[in-house]
């Protein structure tokens, strides 16, 4: 890993903050790599309030959604709820159709198919809108680059309402309207929600036509916050906000779902790592293994006994999505190693029988073990189907786009996306992808950098420091958890590698005369001959709670250690 040492404020600055908030000198640094340097700053960074949330009629078209809506309750239209397959299509289905059934009965919900439809608005999704006389639909979290299939339905005389956060192609589809913040003419003051974070904002405009506040809208921030969380938006300005009060729900009046999935893995007071690491895997296999409606049924389920079944079944898929990934990621390395594609700048492997619901799983597992560009490809119907996945820095949708002659379709972010080519295409993709990456790319990022906030001492971690580190919480991209680095460590000789397979590196250190720690690496079992040598050596970790048996201590867990 490349250590990087984050750049601090000015000294001058450091003591100003230190100062004003009656803090040390090394919490004022955290906090001015955040970008707060005043007392409003910081009061508005520790203190998340809901009046930071912004007019959800600044968004492009939101007046002209909520009208539609309107205007189809009034003349007793039937309106279609349409979200993709993963986390926060199905979060923005489950929040959109429970509020508006709360006034409005004739709601259904539609998520397509990840096999026989793909991703996005279908054909197939219109057609059974069409037959089924729905005339409004309000797509979530896909539809902004659906030009054809919105014209599709037109001609059907079905309107459509897009609640999207992907970036626009150079056209927006014609639909009533196109709520995007990363639209060009939208001048909606943050940019980085999630799809369900643009549905939210949608029923708050709704409510606020009905005289309700924020205050009534509270408890459907638990499905923000999980799509938040598990579509790795940043953690910052209104997403921090609605995060914050949405781990708030689920920590003290979960919806129905939520119980019945965290009372099976016995676990309480979540973080957001905590509904990136749970609850998002178990809604994701749904749509990974089976379908994408079992999900919104668990999330929208106010019977506790049904949704016990629900999250039993559930549960099925995401051990059966963990079989299938350890199973795939294992035959795509022995690919990758027999093929010499370690060599390349990218990683692009392929098997026709790999399963398409855990395939951006593996890229993810593959670009952490090679560190570059990753495409996974799989065979869906006549097409070939791929999941990207790219490195800190470096822009695979733009990378795609250079490639877009060999490329049916494809959408995403700068380091998420998807996409679909024929099979005659795949060399000359492959090719082409690598030529792009390997022009493009600056060699540095190829590999991992480990930033590190500031250097401490193992004497400046004290109860109080951490107490206030805890409340930078939630942390994510654009609020990472401070890495720190401390120089001459010794373990106290009873370092050891931990784990069934011995992967894992526990040791006891300290600094000098200083008060001792447990430091858990795990997957540095590797390093232990540079730990447990007796020789000083430096480490980079987070502060993390170890709670055994009723007793709760500081402990490290180290991000890498060098001589």
């Amino acid at each position: 890993m490349r250590w990087n040492i984050l750049p601090k404020i000015s000294e001058e600055k450091i003591a100003i903050l230190s100062k004003e908030l009656g803090v040390d000198r090394n919490i004022a640094i955290l906090l001015g790599q955040r970008g707060i340097e005043t007392f409003e700053d910081a009061k508005r960074f520790f203190r998340p309030s809901l009046d930071e949330l912004h007019d959800p009629f600044l968004m492009q078209d939101m007046q002209a959604a909520v009208v539609r809506i309107e205007k189809a309750i009034e003349n007793q239209e039937n309106i279609l709820i349409y979200g993709d397959y993963d986390v926060d299509g199905t979060t923005s289905v489950a929040l959109m159709s429970s509020y508006l059934k709360t006034y409005y009965p004739n709601i259904a919900t539609y998520i397509p198919d990840r096999y026989d439809e793909g991703y996005g608005i279908s054909y197939q999704g219109i057609d059974f809108a069409s037959d089924n006389d729905f005339s409004l639909i309000i797509a979530l979290d896909c539809g902004v680059k659906a030009i054809e299939k919105v014209a599709y339905a037109t001609d059907k005389k079905i309107d459509f309402i897009i609640c999207d956060h992907h970036r626009p192609g150079d056209e927006i589809p014609k639909a009533i309207a196109v709520l995007d913040p990363k639209r060009e003419d939208c001048n909606y003051p943050y940019k980085e929600l999630c799809g369900c974070g643009v549905g939210f904002k949608l029923i708050q405009a709704l409510a606020s036509r009905r005289g309700q506040t924020i205050e009534d809208l509270l408890l459907y921030l638990d499905l923000v916050a999980t799509a938040i969380g598990a579509d790795i938006v940043p953690i910052t300005g209104e997403n921090r906000v609605l995060a914050h009060f949405g781990l708030k729900v689920i920590n003290s009046n979960p919806r129905t779902g939520y119980k019945a999935i965290l009372k099976q893995v016995k676990k309480t007071n979540l973080t957001i790592t905590d509904v990136v690491f749970i609850i998002g895997p178990r809604i994701n296999a749904a749509g990974r293994m089976k379908h994408g409606n079992h999900a919104v049924t668990l999330l929208v389920e106010t019977d506790i006994n049904k949704a016990a079944i629900w999250a039993a079944e559930i549960e099925q898929f995401n051990q059966d999505r963990r079989e299938a990934d350890k199973r795939i990621t294992e035959e795509a390395l022995t690919q990758i190693t027999e093929t010499g594609e370690e060599k390349r700048m990218t990683t692009v492997v392929y098997d026709e029988d790999w399963h398409k619901g855990v395939i951006g799983i593996v890229a993810s597992r593959l670009t952490e073990t090679y560190y570059r560009p990753t495409l996974v490809f799989t065979k869906s119907g006549e097409r070939l189907a791929a999941s990207a996945r790219s490195v800190k820095g470096f822009d695979v949708y733009n990378a795609l786009q250079e490639c877009s002659e060999y490329i049916e379709q494809f959408g995403g972010h700068m380091y998420a996306a998807g996409l679909t080519l024929f099979e005659k295409d795949y060399e000359n993709f492959k090719a082409k992808f690598e030529e792009v990456v390997a022009k493009t790319i600056d060699p540095k990022l190829l590999k991992p950098e480990l930033p590190i906030a500031l250097e401490i001492d193992l004497a400046d971690i004290t109860p109080k420091f951490y107490r206030i580190l805890k409340q930078f919480a939630p942390f994510g991209p654009g609020n990472r958890q401070p890495v720190f680095m401390t120089k001459n460590l010794k373990d106290t000789g009873y370092g050891k590698c931990v784990g069934a397979d011995k992967k894992h590196l526990r040791v006891t250190i300290k600094q000098g005369n200083s008060n001792q720690f447990v430091a858990i690496g795990f997957g540095l079992g590797e390093k232990k001959d540079i730990a447990c040598t007796n020789k000083p050596f430096k480490a980079a970790y987070v502060i993390d709670e170890n709670e055994w048996q009723g007793v709760v201590n500081l402990q490290l867990r180290l991000k890498d250690i060098q001589e």
